[in-house]
């Protein structure tokens, strides 16, 4: 096993080491989520906090790590004696992205369990990590009911393997620690709440610590045994300390003036639910003990909330995390002064801890593997003036290219609003998520077939009807049935999956009008949120002037779309076959890569098309590649005026998708709408 990079060793961070050394401390505090940008060392720190952590002593042979003095009672390997054990490191187990439901939590032998009654069970990543660290590397990309399982595990400190009324029970309490690039999507809110604390990290822009971050990264990569030797000291230290703060956590008070201003920090920040408050309670506690304090102070709750709260206070996916630090000091300064936790107060700042922070290995900067920067995406959102009614005449003899005469500066998005459910027909393969029809691991059991491979989801029904024909050749004596292999069927279940939605967006000057252009792109942002809930891939391809533009391949995030649509110029004329065209060719590309993703391609415009020779009758040859290609799609029909030509239903024909409107678009019209009909229904009646 390659030696870890030394904790101490890392330049800089100092939120994440504190986070990371606090759950440490305290995993009841619940576990961290790292939030950076690529190259800020989030997973050299999670790894070399392992090396950290105290030796655990584990019965001999349990596969479950059970404590020697309090063994699980419901262990699968037990009932164990109370005794003397071994002792060992604490482990730190990785959960791979891809990794299956039966690698997380393990798996029965159905085929034992049904004909034998025997409970054979193979443990999985959650059995290696009790009483150590488990960590995902890129949480965000893990599927959701993974994470629901994972999350719900760490919440009762035990996992339940179910398989047809047969379980098996065993505890699981770690360490979580999970580690995300916002780049590349944003976790549901309800499972960042699940997470204890978080820590946004950035690569230091400060050249001296950037030099520092370097000098040691290539001392270890040279010599990683030598280097991790001259930092031993201060490793075992930090060990010690660790310890130490373990033993001191039960004596810590937290007095109701503390209490106080955990509950009127929480209600300040219009934070949702009571975890926060128990997760600051528990942090709070955890700084106290690693300060070497048996109070907690003011400055514990503060440091608490920062770390606590700023994920929670999230409404949608394109706010950034973050709390208000001047709200948070007057909140607490109201709210201080009791139980010794006055605002005023300070502990020594030559005291163990000095104030929670981190012991500090050397100059500050990133910690050793290259930080980069990542993409800045800001939108001056300026609006421009003039006559809202002349603009998309002006539009259209405007400059061929992009950034011709024509253009016009970008303008807000309106208010974003709950859109109709847009699907793809049929019945898909794709992963899991909430859009549309498909096969899945989860949800209702529509049949049953042959095992491919290992069983996971049996069809009890099916797996005795195959079965009870073969009973008396097969000798049947007893009451139970004699089961083999070649009996047992997996159940097909149908559930929800995830699409790539591709954006298509006009930006020509027809759609440059002031309040249209802002109504155009509340609706592609309402859409952009309605595919964040879905769990979808999007894509966003804009057209103007003479060419399509790729504003942002595929990807996961949906806030990086948002970002580029309202950064979005107008201006120029319609090269809509330009534009179909290259979604054409983003969609090829996409395939090659994740074939069983199904796409569903918006094309918001009002279906002019101008600039080249015969622009109509080429747009209605680029849309007839996706009809000829069974893609799915819809027209966001943006025309608007007493006169309308049409002209986007008759795209969305040539496609072989369906037009809508900005309103029909939107989900309380149709609800409306239908409330209509039926009424006129019953009126007639």
């Amino acid at each position: 096993m390659s030696t870890p990079f030394p904790f101490t060793a890392l330049v800089g961070q100092d939120d994440l080491r504190l986070a990371l050394l606090l759950n440490a401390v305290s995993p009841a505090v619940g576990g961290v989520l790292v939030r950076g940008e690529k190259g800020t060392a989030k997973s050299t720190a999670v790894r070399a906090l392992s090396a950290l952590m105290p030796k655990v002593d584990v019965v001999a042979g349990c596969r479950f790590s059970c404590a020697p003095g309090t063994p699980d009672p419901a262990c699968p390997d037990g009932p164990h004696e109370v005794g003397p054990g071994v002792s060992r490191p604490a482990r730190m187990v990785e959960l791979p992205v891809g990794a299956s439901e039966d690698r997380l939590v393990g798996a029965l032998d159905i085929e034992r369990a049904l004909s034998e009654g025997v409970k054979a069970f193979e443990p999985g990543l959650l059995a290696d990590a009790h009483r150590g660290i488990l960590y995902v590397d890129e949480v965000n990309l893990l599927h959701d009911h993974l994470v629901d399982l994972l999350l719900d595990a760490a919440a009762m400190g035990a996992s339940y393997v179910e398989r047809e009324g047969v379980s098996v029970r065993h505890a699981a309490r770690f360490l979580l620690v999970g580690t995300m690039n916002p780049e590349e999507g944003e976790l549901r809110p309800q499972l960042l709440d699940r997470f204890g604390l978080t820590v946004e990290v950035a690569a230091s822009r400060e050249p001296d610590q950037r030099v520092e971050v370097v000098r040691r990264r290539l001392a270890y990569d040279d010599d990683p045994d030598g280097f991790a030797a001259r930092w031993a000291d201060e490793e075992s230290a930090v060990r010690a300390r660790i310890v130490a703060a373990r033993d001191l956590l039960p004596s810590v008070r937290l007095g109701d003036g503390a209490l106080r201003q955990i509950a009127a920090t929480c209600a300040a920040f219009e934070v949702d639910g009571m975890r926060a408050d128990i997760v600051m309670a528990r942090t709070a506690t955890a700084l106290a003990a690693w300060a070497g304090r048996t109070e907690v102070l003011a400055e514990d709750v503060r440091q608490a909330a920062l770390l606590a709260l700023p994920h929670r206070r999230r409404r949608n996916p394109f706010d950034a995390p973050g709390l208000d630090e001047d709200k948070l000091d007057e909140t607490l300064e109201e709210f201080g002064g009791q139980d010794g936790t006055d605002g005023d107060d300070d502990p020594d700042p030559d005291g163990p801890g000095g104030g929670g922070q981190p012991p500090q290995g050397g100059p500050e900067g990133g910690p050793g593997d290259g930080p980069q920067e990542g993409p800045q995406d800001a939108a001056d959102g300026t609006e421009p003036g003039g006559d809202e009614a002349a603009r998309p005449q002006a539009g259209e003899s405007g400059q061929p290219g992009p950034s011709g005469a024509g253009e016009q500066q970008p303008v807000r998005a309106g208010e974003p609003f709950r859109t109709k459910a847009l699907s793809v027909p049929g019945l898909g393969e794709g992963a899991a998520g909430r859009r549309s029809r498909a096969r899945t691991e989860h949800g209702r059991t529509t049949g049953s077939r042959r095992p491919r491979g290992t069983l996971t989801k049996l069809h009890l029904a099916a797996t005795v009807q195959a079965a009870a024909p073969h009973q008396r050749a097969r000798g049947r004596s007893g009451r139970g049935l004699v089961i083999r292999r070649d009996d047992l069927r997996q159940a097909t279940r149908e559930g929800r999956e995830g699409n790539l939605v591709l954006f298509v967006v006009d930006a020509s000057g027809s759609m440059a009008a002031r309040q249209r252009m802002s109504a155009v792109k509340g609706a592609v942002l309402s859409l952009l949120l309605d595919a964040y809930q879905r769990r979808d891939k999007v894509g966003l391809v804009t057209f103007r002037g003479s060419a399509a533009d790729v504003a942002l391949p595929p990807t996961s995030s949906v806030d990086a779309a948002a970002a580029r649509l309202e950064s979005l110029p107008t201006g120029g004329r319609t090269p809509l076959a330009a534009g179909l065209l290259r979604a054409h060719d983003v969609l090829r590309v996409e395939r090659l890569r994740d074939a069983a993703r199904r796409p569903l391609v918006v094309v918001v415009t009002d279906g002019r098309a101008t600039g080249g020779p015969e622009p109509v009758a080429l747009a209605g040859r680029a849309a007839r590649l996706f009809a000829a290609d069974s893609v799915a799609s819809v027209v966001v029909d943006c025309e608007t005026g007493p006169v309308r030509l049409g002209l986007a239903r008759q795209l969305a024909a040539e496609l072989e998708g369906t037009a809508v409107t900005l309103d029909e678009l939107r989900a309380d019209s149709i609800a409306g709408l239908v409330r209509d009909v039926q009424g006129s229904n019953r009126r007639a009646a």
